[in-house]
């Protein structure tokens, strides 16, 4: 049915309107084909050399993320006044901007994770392999150090370290479980957007609406750094918050840091339990 007109017309209308949306997925007759499930591990992969192009992919990422994102931090902390400065609601179009691009960017090549509870997710999810799952976060944290090593060589030592290094810390007057719960829901919303944007039902289903994956990534990210930065600064990506501790390395960077892995990874699973049972649930068939 692949790039054929009438099987798109058909995609789109063969359900009647006065069925919910979206639930077509718990018929037998569906209109897409959902790919296979990845297995837990593929001994295969390690001798291609797309799988270690992949993981280049997530280091240069990664690193063009944290270099972008702890500058913007780094500048509006160093302004006088927020008026001086792009304030908040630059920070997070900075990180959901540049979510946007890099998953735009790396899609054909590794997927565009660039995040370790994205990649942990999608692991739970069957989207990929053990051994992927953790090469790319190795590889997603090297670079979230090496961007963040290269701000604080721009800026200076004093300077860095001055205004904090764009290294996440719990807010005054915020407890670790408000911290904790910002990241969990934080990371929640992120990871469901993934599943969501890349459900293989959209190609068929919504193919009469242009749908572009990285938009909506980066949208969430935007929407849950406004919400979440005067709480946490923002994690939802423990390779960002590594990055940038690491570089920092400042008693206050480390007190609260487990805080944005736990947060991160319980978020993520949750949302890729939602997917399974939601968004990809097999109907139930009573016996007759």
């Amino acid at each position: 049915m692949e790039g054929k007109e009438e099987d798109v017309r058909l995609g789109a209308n063969k359900f009647n309107e006065r069925q919910p949306i979206g639930t077509a997925a718990q018929t037998q007759d569906k209109d897409y084909k959902e790919p296979p499930p990845s297995p837990f591990f593929e001994a295969a992969e390690l001798s291609s050399w797309s799988f270690y192009r992949a993981g280049i992919a997530e280091f240069i990422a990664t690193f063009l993320f944290l270099y972008i994102t702890v500058l913007t931090v780094m500048g509006v902390s160093k302004a006088p006044n927020k008026c001086a400065s792009v304030g908040i609601q630059g920070i997070a179009w900075a990180f959901g901007g540049m979510i946007f691009a890099l998953v735009y960017c790396t899609a054909g090549i590794s997927g565009g994770h660039i995040n370790p509870a994205v990649t942990f997710g999608l692991f739970l999810g069957r989207k990929l392999t053990l051994t992927r799952a953790l090469y790319y976060m190795v590889m997603q944290c090297l670079g979230a150090i090496c961007g963040a090593g290269v701000v604080k060589g721009f800026e200076g030592k004093r300077v860095f370290t001055d205004v904090g290094g764009g290294a996440n810390v719990i807010a005054h007057g915020y407890t670790k479980g408000d911290g904790l719960g910002a990241e969990i829901v934080g990371t929640f919303v992120l990871v469901y957007t993934v599943f969501s944007a890349t459900d293989a039902k959209r190609s068929a289903r919504d193919s009469h609406v242009p749908i572009l994956a990285p938009l909506p990534i980066g949208f969430a990210v935007f929407l849950v750094h406004l919400a979440t930065i005067p709480i946490t600064g923002t994690g939802i990506n423990p390779a960002r918050s590594l990055g940038a501790a690491i570089i920092y390395n400042q008693d206050k960077a480390w007190d609260d840091h487990w805080i944005y892995w736990v947060g991160p990874f319980i978020g993520a699973a949750l949302a890729a339990l939602y997917h399974v049972v939601v968004i990809r649930a097999i109907p139930f068939k009573s016996k007759s």
